[in-house]
């Protein structure tokens, strides 16, 4: 299903290249394989994208996925969150991904929106259904924290949620993240970095006390190659 890799091209963080390939960008937009209603809506975000300056765009991106978890697009954020078995799925996903093919560079998640779907783009459709039909729910969710953030991403995640073909309520999960409480305020982030600056163990502090702050995964270009 090549629409799965060009939503999630369209969901990565927008590397410069991205304006390199606008025409072929738009016009997969309008050749993809989606109901004519879905096809417009994809169309219109990437117009929206492409026309912005990438810093704009890059900045756009950050503010809404780099900005507290609730919006994190790794998947185990939202299902294991920080637990011991998170990381066990992670080795499981990553041996799932060599016997289809595809080895990842070192630095990438392998359970990173855009590179499941990147993933999924090259698999039969019955196991992408059964894929997306996990994770329906997380990404509804995500979809409805979008639209309550007046995002145009939110686009992009509800064509997801429509691809899995899914009985995922949108618009309960819109009402859900409207009751949430936030984490992307300044009060919020404010309190997770002095929680994370709190260390524990025999290893002194480094010199600089402040919270490393985590690249989000979609910051450095994909290097990742799928066998033949």
């Amino acid at each position: 299903m090549k629409v799965l890799k060009l939503v999630g091209v369209l969901l990565d963080y927008p590397q410069e290249e991205l304006w390199s390939h606008r025409d072929a960008l738009l016009q997969a937009c309008v050749e993809c394989a989606l109901p004519p209603a879905s096809a417009h809506r994809l169309q219109v975000f990437a117009q929206a994208l492409l026309a912005l300056e990438p810093m704009a765009a890059q900045e756009r991106w950050l503010g809404l996925f780099d900005r507290g978890r609730a919006m994190s697009l790794l998947l185990f954020e939202h299902i294991h969150g920080e637990s011991r078995d998170r990381g066990q799925a992670m080795v499981d996903l990553i041996e799932t991904y060599r016997r289809g093919g595809l080895e990842l560079d070192a630095r990438e998640l392998p359970d990173y929106l855009p590179l499941v779907l990147e993933y999924l783009s090259g698999r039969p459709e019955a196991e992408v259904v059964d894929w997306l039909g996990h994770v329906a729910q997380i990404v509804a969710l995500l979809a409805g924290r979008a639209a309550e953030r007046e995002s145009p991403y939110a686009t992009l995640l509800e064509i997801l949620v429509e691809i899995s073909q899914g009985k995922v309520d949108l618009a309960l999960m819109r009402r859900k993240a409207r009751d949430e409480t936030r984490d992307d305020t300044p009060e919020a982030i404010d309190r997770v970095w002095e929680e994370e600056a709190v260390r524990f163990g025999v290893e002194p502090p480094q010199d600089e006390c402040s919270p490393p702050r985590r690249l989000p995964a979609g910051a450095h270009p994909h290097e990742s190659q799928v066998s033949p």
